[in-house]
This record gives C-alpha cells, structure tokens and sequence, in this order.
C-alpha cells in the first residue's frame, strides 16, 4: 500500500484530508508542521508527501527546503497546498524537482486524482 504523508496545522484540514485519502485506499500518515515532518521522514520517506506552506514552526518552504538539502535523492513528489497566490510563493517551487504547486480550496478528489496520477508517472507539474 502506498503511503501518504500530510503537513498541515489545522487538525480539521488533516482530518479531511486523510479521510479522503484513505478511501483512496493510501496509508496516511500526518503532521502538524514541517519539523515534526522532519522527524517522521528520518524513519522511512512516504511515497508522496502534502504540505502546506503557512504553518507554525517550520513552513511548508522551509520543509520543502530542508528535504532538498537532507534528502538530496528524494524520489517522493511533493504537492504544496496554499491559499496564497502571490508569485513569489509558487516561483520557488519551479526550483525544486518534483514539487507542484496546488491552490486551497482544492477538492479532496482532485488531489486525490493528482496523487495517483503523480504515483502511476502520469501527470505534469501543477500550478492552479
């Protein structure tokens, strides 16, 4: 079974969002900030992995940021989901290998469509 990680502060967006994924049928595992994703990654690295960007902490950046410089053969794409659409929060992402970029609201089945698409090596970067 594929595994799921999701980065966010808010326990009601986790919630949703595990819900949602796991009918997909994916294991979720969650955290509530970048740091505490850090810490789960040195134990296994998930075969995909969901952020936000504005979180307590460590941001969804700065995790981003710290997974290139630790993990430089990273292999799991990486969605950001941000209610901010201001350029210089989706430039930075073009830097980064295998990382897409994704406005909040975004429907649990479209992100779940898009993980599954990104696991079977379907689909191209996103940035709406």
């Amino acid at each position: 079974m594929k595994r799921i990680m999701i980065v966010d502060d808010h326990a009601m967006v986790l919630r949703v969002l595990r819900l949602g994924i796991e009918e997909a049928g994916y294991e979720v595992e969650s955290a509530s900030n970048g740091s505490e994703c850090l810490v789960k990654l040195c134990n296994g690295h998930p075969d995909f992995l969901v952020t936000d960007i504005d979180m307590p902490r460590m941001s969804g950046k700065e995790l981003c940021m710290a997974i290139e410089e630790q993990f430089p053969d990273r292999s799991f794409p990486i969605v950001v989901l941000t209610s901010r659409t201001e350029l210089e929060h989706r430039d930075w992402t073009a830097s980064i290998p295998n990382l897409s970029f994704m406005e909040k609201p975004v429907s649990v089945r479209r992100l779940v469509s898009f993980i599954g698409q990104s696991l079977a090596g379907t689909t191209e970067a996103v940035s709406s």
